[in-house]
């Protein structure tokens, strides 16, 4: 399990909503976000790209303060192994990378051999 993310901050998850085949990614980057809406696709506003995001249940609450949902979304940066496998994770990955098989809702991702690089990966060979 991340130790970035705990399963109290997910359990209004409904679906997860993949953007690209995840079948495709070693890893990925998990973050909660804040969002306006329960459901589609969040804004996004980092370096390189989402490649899925959570949708919350009907009756999900917003945060009293700000009014906003957290909602996870997975993303790729430009300098991760998937879009530079020779680069700065060849070997390792950062904190918030977990494999995106182990992904589903109410569920934190988790770390494996295959996300941490310890593993020849399919999807790159």
């Amino acid at each position: 399990m991340s130790s970035l993310m705990h399963q109290s901050q997910l359990v209004h998850e409904a679906a997860v909503v993949w953007l690209e085949d995840p079948e495709c990614f070693d890893y990925v980057r998990q973050a909660l976000d804040k969002t306006g809406r329960r459901t589609g696709r969040p804004q996004y506003a980092r370096d390189g790209r989402m490649v899925g995001y959570t949708e919350l249940v009907r009756d999900a609450e917003p945060n009293p303060d700000s009014g906003l949902y957290q909602r996870r979304t997975f993303f790729l940066l430009p300098h991760d192994r998937p879009n530079d496998p020779e680069g700065l994770y060849k070997a390792g990955a950062p904190g918030e990378a977990v494999d995106p098989r182990t992904i589903e809702p109410k569920r934190v991702g988790e770390k494996t051999p295959r996300s941490q690089g310890e593993t020849k990966s399919e999807a790159l060979s």
